[in-house]
């Protein structure tokens, strides 16, 4: 009887994932080589302002991420993609358009994350955080 659910609930797991990897698939079909431009406007003032901009490559992955404020960019954050099209890398820059964090990733055989890495701008280690998948009955 054992068996037999654990099978099933395998089943289910290729089953799903099949629909989840043609859904992603789908969704980087349509961003390929886009670029998203968000914009506010101030309901006294009626000015018009930049808020947010999301960059696509053509593989259809986000690359790039840039928040502005009031006075201009907020922040940013660039994403690197390995041959499966997982992020890899993650840097995250200031107003100044200087690096603040660096995170690494790795992964599972079935692609869900494994651990990530915190580095300091200048390169340098601080903190390991590792996932952990817990499936209740």
């Amino acid at each position: 009887m054992m068996k037999i659910k654990l099978f099933s609930f395998l089943l289910l797991l290729l089953f799903v994932g099949t629909l989840s990897a043609q859904t992603t698939q789908e969704k980087r079909e349509k961003r390929k080589n886009l670029t998203i431009k968000e914009w506010n406007t101030n309901a006294t003032t009626k000015t018009k302002f930049l808020d947010h901009i999301t960059k696509y490559n053509d593989k259809g992955l986000k690359v790039e991420e840039i928040e502005y404020a009031n006075y201009g960019q907020k922040s940013r954050v660039t994403y690197e993609y390995n041959e499966n099209g997982k992020c890899v890398k993650e840097v995250e820059y200031d107003a100044k358009n200087k690096p603040v964090r660096i995170r690494k990733f790795e992964y599972y055989p079935d692609g869900s994350k494994k651990k990530q890495y915190n580095y300091s701008p200048t390169g340098k280690l601080e903190t390991i955080k590792e996932f952990e998948y817990l499936f209740s009955n």
